[in-house]
């Protein structure tokens, strides 16, 4: 079945906030017929209510308070709807079930369950928004995107499978693209055994992502809260710019570096079947936004600085490390069994310095004394907290003169713990005290983009 080009839109839930922002997103998609799949976060402020809910050691008193603020939240929504009866008797079924398992997960924690509960947020926002455009002349209509996102049961970080997800998209979703604006659900997905999944935390990004390679979609818009992606956070300096088109090489730099606007996995898919993404804001749509695509006009040495708050350094340190081999298989054999992932490592003759990336608290949580304890059986072992990573990100910065020369001199009165350079050609990033990070980005800043 053929199509004319369309356009997935994401809507994070800063976009789905309460009604009046809804109507800013349901005008966005009347306003261009190419909108064809729109993949939607829970409404803010719900999903950090299901993150409580979803812990252990919850009271019966707290999971009422909880159901009843996002009870409260959703229905201030649906009461500026025609089908206010029959959406709210959709959603406290939703809210039904809710209680149930945040009344198993009291009393018997279980990271399934958990996976459960944080996916109700997707499924109330998605059922109201497909009203919503309804009530703007579109013909909306929700679709449980668990029909086609099949993942492992990996719960908290699921995988999904690819080919079923390419499969199952093509026979049941396609098909209702001719006639229908198809409203799903970002970050969940559903597990062989009819298990809710979720993909992890920023992961309606990723959902939106896998969904238009999947339907060989022509483009993805992914609507936030600001006007684009920028040459830093606006929050640390005033003189940061919205960026009009930059690469997928560096708008991947960006992501993984810090940069917030997209999950860093995103871009992936998009790579994959060269979709270009445009990010923008949903408040102001007529500002426009970030075109990320394969080739762009400018590449310029310095196209922005990203900052990551919270990490951590591991310094392992052995003389047993001169002239012998098989030193880091052993460490990084270590770090395996535990599942803990690398960020950036620089070595030298008898030591090896690791960073971890701790955004939520896992990190320090999941490096514990049993990882050093075992860590300590092969080497001297020493761990910091209270850094942040800097990365300068741009184009063929490895080839340029005076690079270094030009960031370093900047920040000559700073404490840099740590550098990386030359392992990518899009990036220059180091480790400064968290109490300086600002401070270092502002400088960099000042320095490279005025």
């Amino acid at each position: 079945m053929s199509l004319l080009p369309f356009t997935v839109a994401k809507f994070g839930g800063t976009s789905l906030a309460d009604h009046q922002a809804m109507l800013r997103c349901a005008q966005i998609i009347k306003n261009d017929a190419s909108n064809k799949v729109v993949v939607v976060s829970a409404s803010s402020g719900v999903t950090n209510l299901l993150v409580r809910l979803s812990q252990k050691d919850v009271s019966q008193h707290e999971q009422l308070a909880i159901v009843s603020s996002i009870r409260a939240i959703q229905f201030n929504i649906t009461q500026h709807l025609a089908e206010e009866t029959q959406l709210n008797f959709q959603i406290d079924q939703l809210l039904n079930e809710l209680s149930e398992f945040s009344n198993a997960q009291s009393l018997n924690y279980c990271p399934r369950i958990a996976d459960a509960i944080l996916s109700f947020g997707e499924q109330m926002s998605s059922c109201i928004f497909a009203q919503v455009l309804k009530s703007v002349g579109v013909n909306g209509e929700m679709f449980d995107v668990r029909q086609v996102m099949k993942t492992n049961a990996l719960y908290g970080k699921a995988v999904v499978n690819l080919e079923l997800l390419a499969n199952n998209a093509q026979q049941l979703l396609t098909p209702l693209l001719v006639d229908k604006v198809i409203v799903t659900q970002g970050f969940i997905g559903q597990d062989e055994d009819g298990h809710t999944t979720t993909l992890g935390r920023g992961g309606s990004d990723y959902s939106a992502a896998l969904l238009a390679e999947a339907l060989h979609a022509d483009n993805l818009s992914i609507w936030t809260d600001v006007v684009g992606i920028f040459t830093t956070d606006p929050r640390i300096t005033e003189h940061a710019r919205a960026i009009k088109e930059i690469s997928f090489g560096e708008a991947a730099e960006m992501a993984t570096f810090g940069a917030k606007i997209l999950h860093p996995a995103t871009l992936i898919p998009a790579m994959r079947k060269n979709i270009p993404v445009f990010v923008g804001s949903s408040k102001e749509p007529e500002k426009g936004g970030t075109r990320i695509q394969q080739f762009v006009e400018s590449s310029p040495i310095y196209r922005s600085i990203a900052l990551r708050r919270e990490q951590t350094l591991v310094t392992v340190k052995s003389p047993a490390m001169l002239h012998a081999s098989g030193f880091l298989a052993q460490v990084f054999g270590i770090l395996a069994k535990h599942e803990l992932s690398v960020d950036l490592i620089t070595t030298s003759e008898i030591s090896v310095a690791l960073t971890f990336d701790n955004p939520t608290g896992s990190t320090q949580a999941l490096l514990n004394s049993t990882v050093v304890e075992e860590l300590e059986q092969l080497c001297e072992v020493t761990v910091e907290h209270g850094l942040s990573l800097i990365a300068v990100i741009g184009n063929k910065m490895h080839r340029s003169n005076g690079v270094g020369t030009s960031i370093f001199e900047t920040i000559s009165g700073i404490n840099v713990r740590m550098i990386c350079h030359g392992a990518s050609e899009h990036n220059l990033c180091f480790l400064v005290d968290e109490k300086q990070a600002n401070e270092t980005v502002e400088k960099l800043h000042n320095a490279l983009f005025s």
